[in-house]
């Protein structure tokens, strides 16, 4: 018997002309089931995009169809829900990412933000990805890897995370919406891991 959400497709958040979509490597189950992207009460995602300026307040899951009105949305390298994306072989991940450059060329958003280098090395043959901004784009949209998210990478804790993405933000043109880092340059980033 297949787990809760297993079966599900979480739909997209985007719109044509986006300034930034947010890629993350595939829905987890319990989004899947929910119907909505980061879903799980212990998400980072939704702090880290409110305190880095994406958004004015901090959002719901339930609340990702408010993102294009900001010119933002979401969307994932593998569409098929997993656990963990550890489940996902290489071969899936390289199938997603060629169909994510065939979404992103039909709406052409400015920015594509991926949620973590690992499953970035692996959908686009990039072994040597650092965060930050790449030389390549995907779809003709600009690329900048951010951590990612979720609560196995320790390696950023939730202040790391947001100016991380505070940075992204400020490349992108996107206007600081919460009025909590401005527009950069940011104390302390220069000292986060």
């Amino acid at each position: 018997m297949p787990e809760p959400g297993q079966d599900a497709v979480l739909p997209d958040v985007l719109a044509e002309g986006l300034q930034v979509v947010f890629v993350g490597i595939n829905p987890g189950l319990t989004s899947a089931a929910a119907g909505h992207s980061f879903s799980t009460p212990s998400s980072r995602f939704w702090p880290a995009l409110h305190r880095s300026g994406f958004t004015p307040r901090r959002l719901r899951a339930e609340e990702e169809g408010l993102l294009p009105g900001w010119g933002l949305g979401i969307t994932s390298i593998v569409r098929r829900p997993t656990a963990r994306a550890a489940q996902l072989s290489r071969e899936e991940l390289a199938a997603g990412g060629r169909d994510l450059a065939e979404r992103v060329r039909t709406i052409r958003p400015r920015w594509l933000a991926m949620l973590g280098v690992t499953g970035y090395r692996a959908a686009f043959g990039a072994p040597a990805a650092r965060l930050g901004p790449q030389a390549a784009t995907i779809g003709g949209a600009q690329v900048w890897i951010v951590p990612n998210p979720s609560g196995l990478n320790a390696h950023y804790p939730p202040e790391a995370l947001a100016l991380e993405f505070a940075r992204m933000r400020a490349a992108a043109g996107v206007p600081d919406r919460s009025g909590l880092l401005g527009d950069g340059p940011f104390p302390g980033l220069a000292s986060a891991p």
